[in-house]
């Protein structure tokens, strides 16, 4: 199959030659997916705005060689009340950080995605304490989704999710340290 249609949610982008970008899409169909968004750094371009991170978007893809190649895109959701507060936004990248480090590329998992999505929209309802509280739900179904973690009430609760995400992506966590610092 050469075009392939599907809606997935941007997790990661970066600069790509001179007018193009790779974006990281976490889809319900193909799971994650690497794409190359060629000439969307261009000032004419119709697509960039639709392929920022965070946004829920409809895509086309055309399939000639390894890469995925962006032929349109169409915003669904942008998670507009979530990229208002930086509270939100770093809990958001948090987010996106762990679907990339966690989730193989093409291993579709709708229950992935349903969870990621879910997430963020009650992201972009709840607030202080109600947000710190959804991410670590976030966290804990995530591991248990992903055979890391067998989750039981009591144990759950107490889990440091850091520690133990660090430990299986054995590294730090960006999102934490660049936010902590700006707060």
């Amino acid at each position: 199959m050469r075009n392939l249609k599907t809606e997935g949610i941007i997790i990661k982008r970066r600069d790509f030659n001179e007018a193009d970008r790779m974006v990281t899409i976490y889809t319900k169909d193909l799971g994650k997916i690497a794409v190359k968004a060629a000439g969307v750094k261009r000032i004419t371009s119709r697509r960039a705005s639709h392929i920022e991170i965070l946004n829920y978007t409809k895509i086309s893809l055309y399939k000639k060689s390894q890469i995925p190649v962006l032929i349109e895109a169409q915003m669904i959701n942008s998670f507009t009340e979530i990229k208002d507060s930086l509270e939100k936004i770093s809990q958001a990248y948090h987010i996106c950080e762990l679907i990339d480090g966690l989730c193989p590329e093409g291993d579709s998992q709708p229950e992935v995605f349903d969870l990621l999505k879910n997430t963020l929209n009650e992201l972009s309802l709840v607030g202080g304490e109600e947000l710190l509280f959804t991410v670590h739900g976030f966290e804990i179904e995530l591991l248990t989704l992903l055979g890391f973690w067998h989750k039981s009430q009591n144990e759950s609760e107490e889990l440091d999710t850091h520690q133990f995400i660090e430990n299986i992506l054995e590294r730090k966590l960006k999102s934490h340290r660049i936010f902590s610092k700006l707060q």
